[in-house]
């Protein structure tokens, strides 16, 4: 967005990233409620909200080192003018779905307009500001925006890619529990039961994993979700190795409730990443207009 990105084009792996980490064993993470959808990009039911990170991916991808910049994912070059007001994607030759069939322009097309139009409303603000999309090369489309927003062309770089021939002609908006996304993620949903749990498992056969941005992420073998009632019964199943980790929101619950049995055995180790990015608070804010 500012400047110019801090990686060079030729990269080998993200700077916070182990690219030779090793690939195997699970992982075991808990949600609370339940989820009656499998598709997380649309308006109806209730989808497990990490599938779209690990089961589909976007033309671009975010650096957490670097805020406002985007490294290709499924794009393998972007072209922008100084003004922003279009922006030029090509498809890398390799980028594939899940089940083996290539990622094309009329794919990324597709699903512009099909998300603009059928899918959450979080998608539809985009797609308005688009004037046109157009192929201009066997890989390669270019997005003209009718705005003038300099971020537009990030945005763009962020939305999820989905398969033509799954999807046209198809009710995109009510499908049901069954008709579960194809993407071209590192994982693949292999097992579920409804409003209890979710497994994905690693693809052998994901096509990006030798490209620079993807090196060395996305290790487990598989990693399974699990659902619980409530936050309280979720940390009891913590509490009782359930669950390989838990990420805890409350300042309170930090310092006074991490006093179980698996603490003290060294079974269970508090962690806290500093992570210098602008956050909420915890407290009370007093409203000194009220005597």
């Amino acid at each position: 967005m500012y400047g110019d990105p801090a990686l060079p084009a030729d990269f080998a792996a993200l700077p916070y990233v182990n690219p030779d980490a090793p690939k195997g064993g699970e992982i075991v993470l808990g949600n609370t409620g339940g989820f009656d959808s499998l598709n997380p990009f649309v308006r109806r039911g209730t989808a497990p909200w990490q599938l779209p990170h690990f089961t589909h991916e976007t033309l671009m991808g975010r650096s957490w080192d670097e805020p406002f910049a985007l490294y290709g994912l499924l794009a393998e070059t972007i072209e922008v003018p100084d003004d922003r007001s279009w922006v030029e994607f090509t498809l890398r030759e390799e980028a594939r779905f899940s089940d083996g069939s290539p990622v094309t322009v009329e794919d990324v097309i597709f699903s512009f307009d099909l998300l603009g139009t059928e899918g959450h409303p979080r998608y539809h603000g985009l797609r308005q500001q688009i004037e046109s999309i157009e192929q201009t090369g066997p890989r390669s489309l270019r997005m003209t925006f009718d705005s003038d927003n300099r971020e537009l062309a990030l945005l763009a770089g962020m939305r999820p890619i989905l398969s033509k021939a799954q999807w046209e002609g198809q009710d995109f908006a009510n499908a049901s529990l069954t008709e579960i996304p194809l993407g071209t993620g590192p994982y693949v949903i292999s097992d579920y039961q409804a409003g209890r749990h979710v497994t994905l498992t690693r693809n052998p056969d994901y096509w990006g994993a030798d490209v620079p941005f993807r090196r060395g992420t996305h290790n487990y073998d598989e990693v399974k979700i699990d659902f619980y009632g409530d936050a309280n019964v979720l940390f009891e199943a913590f509490k009782a190795g359930q669950i390989s980790a838990v990420r805890e929101f409350n300042a309170e619950t930090w310092a006074t409730q991490y006093d179980f049995p698996a603490i003290s055995r060294g079974e269970v180790v508090k962690s806290s990443f500093p992570h210098s990015k602008p956050s909420g608070m915890t407290g009370f804010v007093m409203n000194s207009r009220r005597a």
